[in-house]
């Protein structure tokens, strides 16, 4: 498979100025960030590319700030060799280790995760990730039957399940996440993860004791009304992949009207996640 490798630079940003960008380039279609040393490379499948979409989603920045990017079209094996080069070794809460296959296993944490992208994104770096691998740690997730919407890399399935979930769903739009999914839960010796490729036409008529989805605030309030339908009473909801103001409020406000209420959230840079409960 072809990717579009579109690299940026510029003279002068502000983190929340990135942030508003790289969401941005989410909502039409690109689905991996690595930074750069002035700026950052963002991925998109080949076939999902569009110019125009691009064109119009950085016209609302032109007066914020200085940028250039260059436009290059890649294989997803020269992608992975520059993945390589560039990972580290993450740690979250001092009890989980996010490795590589090619970095050295630490047994002195209490979960070890392996990942392979693959284009798929997921590998725990970005706060939203992060901050939903923080809610997790801290869940009790034992026994229970869990949906990850948005999955990409499946790090948090992968997550839940070493903490003893008994069985979990985890689905994504994206051919590339749906395999990454399964081959990165075959690298971390998980068995209860089932991986689906899809939207939320594909959720499973069942009910869930805890859904996870780290997306973006338009699929987020497109997707709620069939989470809520899903999710059983007394149930858990962690949304991630947006912002404090005005998303967390629309969320909200999204939830109370199908008896789904707000527990607390989470923030780092400008970047939330959010713990959500179904009323019995």
């Amino acid at each position: 498979m072809q990717y579009i490798q579109v690299t940026f630079s510029f003279v002068s940003i502000q983190e929340y100025q990135k942030d508003l960008l790289i969401n941005e380039l989410a909502e039409i279609g690109f689905n991996t960030f690595e930074d750069t040393s002035d700026g950052f490379s963002a991925f998109i499948d080949n076939d999902s590319y569009r110019q125009q979409s691009l064109t119009d989603a950085l016209i609302q920045f032109e007066d914020e700030f200085e940028y250039a990017y260059t436009v290059t079209e890649i294989a997803a094996e020269n992608w992975n060799e520059e993945w390589e080069k560039n990972f580290e070794p993450l740690v979250i809460d001092d009890r989980c280790y996010v490795r590589a296959t090619f970095h050295e296993a630490q047994p002195q944490y209490t979960y070890e995760i392996v990942i392979d992208p693959k284009m798929a994104f997921g590998t725990g770096h970005h706060q939203t990730t992060t901050m939903m691998m923080q809610y997790i740690l801290d869940a009790d997730v034992a026994g229970k039957v869990i949906l990850d919407m948005g999955a990409g890399t499946a790090i948090l399935a992968i997550l839940a399940s070493k903490m003893g979930a008994e069985e979990l769903t985890a689905i994504d739009n994206d051919e590339v996440c749906y395999l990454s999914a399964k081959e990165n839960s075959a690298l971390n010796n998980i068995s209860n993860i089932t991986a689906l490729w899809g939207g939320k036409e594909v959720i499973p008529e069942r009910e869930f004791d805890i859904i996870l989805a780290n997306i973006n605030r338009n699929i987020l309030l497109d997707q709620i009304p069939v989470y809520a339908s899903v999710l059983k009473d007394g149930g858990d909801i962690y949304f991630s992949g947006f912002y404090e103001s005005p998303d967390l409020e629309m969320i909200t406000e999204a939830c109370k009207a199908l008896n789904i209420s707000y527990c607390d959230h989470k923030k780092i840079g400008d970047w939330v996640a959010a713990h959500f409960k179904k009323l019995k």
